[in-house]
């Protein structure tokens, strides 16, 4: 038998159990309630401007919980209105319910990291980052990272400057090593050293968390491995290059061979194919064999006669030296601003 204060105690509880009301949860995609009265019912609704019929489910009931599954899922980003009824005659009980949206699908990627070589120059320039869709900008040196063989990161190895190096797309970003520490006989150089320095590996690392241009993260971390060699000190020479022409009457490319990898950007728009009429020809540029190899191949079918390719001398090999031209301090200087009227040529003939 209760004694007087206890049983006081338990009727104080039920009355505010009481007060409290039915509370309404939704548990992995089941709306619950309770506690339910025995005559209850529940409905579900899609909120919004319409008004829509209640939900398709299973109501159910195990003691005092009352519950209602849906036949199907539910949908993310939707919100769902419960109506809660004691009895036919009770005012309703709502509650609503806003399912998390969907997160997008991840689905940009790095599709390639420039030099594609696995072995570097000491004193390399620049790299190039292309992206299969647009990026968002001011994130470039949050997100990527130099790493030695031990793992450690580099420290400070780029220019990092405000104005980030996009192409108009938003496609290609042009990450600099800090031309200071890369050009022989300046301060910076004396003190640090290059970043790179000859004989050890390194792995460049492009964070997954990088956001497009939508908001999206990466679809995965990009890593490039590669190993480093002596300095280049040499500008590029045209009369090294070898040129294979095609046979008349085809569409074969025209195949152009260096012997030391180039600047892949310049390469896709500094070279130029002219017939024997001093008319450009139109046509697709590919490269290949770690940027030594340029491929181009004409619109229209190779005429017979004497051709020329075209260099403009702003052509860089990996360490920044140009036709005719060792690598200069003056990074900031724009590729695109660069006069492409100075060119050397080259003869080839189709037969």
């Amino acid at each position: 038998m209760l004694r007087p204060a206890a049983a006081l105690a338990l009727l104080a509880c039920a009355a505010h159990a009481a007060a409290a009301g039915p509370r309404i949860t939704l548990e992995s995609g089941v709306f619950q309630v309770r506690p339910a009265a025995a005559s209850a019912t529940i409905e579900v609704f899609v909120d919004g401007p319409s008004d829509p019929p209640p939900l398709l489910g299973q109501s159910g009931r195990d003691g005092d919980l009352l519950s209602f599954t849906p036949r199907y899922p539910l949908q993310p980003g939707l919100r769902y209105r419960v109506v809660y009824r004691q009895s036919a005659r009770a005012t309703p009980v709502v509650a609503s319910f806003a399912t998390p949206r969907a997160a997008p699908a991840a689905s940009t990627r790095v599709e390639g990291i420039s030099p594609s070589a696995d072995a570097l120059p000491e004193n390399l320039l620049k790299l190039y980052l292309h992206f299969s869709a647009p990026m968002s900008r001011g994130e470039a040196y949050r997100r990527i990272q130099l790493l030695g063989a031990d793992g450690r990161m580099v420290e400070l190895p780029f220019l990092e400057i405000d104005q980030e190096l996009w192409d108009h797309a938003g496609r290609r970003l042009t990450v600099l090593f800090d031309p200071g520490r890369v050009k022989r006989d300046l301060l910076p150089h004396e003190e640090a050293g290059s970043p790179l320095r000859e004989g050890r590996s390194y792995t460049l690392v492009v964070e997954r968390g990088w956001p497009d241009a939508q908001g999206n993260p990466l679809a995965s971390t990009a890593r490039k491995t590669f190993r480093v060699g002596p300095p280049d000190y040499d500008p590029p020479r045209t009369g090294d290059w070898r040129l294979a022409a095609p046979r008349s009457g085809s569409r074969d490319p025209l195949v152009v061979t260096f012997p030391e990898p180039l600047d892949r950007a310049l390469l896709e728009r500094v070279l130029q194919v002219w017939d024997a009429a001093g008319a450009r020809l139109p046509g697709d540029v590919s490269l290949d064999a770690g940027e030594t190899r340029w491929l181009f191949t004409p619109r229209d079918a190779w005429r017979s006669g004497e051709h020329t390719l075209r260099a403009a001398t702003i052509l860089e090999d990996l360490a920044g030296n140009s036709i005719g031209r060792p690598f200069e301090v003056d990074v900031f200087e724009r590729v695109e601003d660069r006069s492409l009227e100075v060119v050397e040529s080259l003869k080839f003939r189709i037969e």
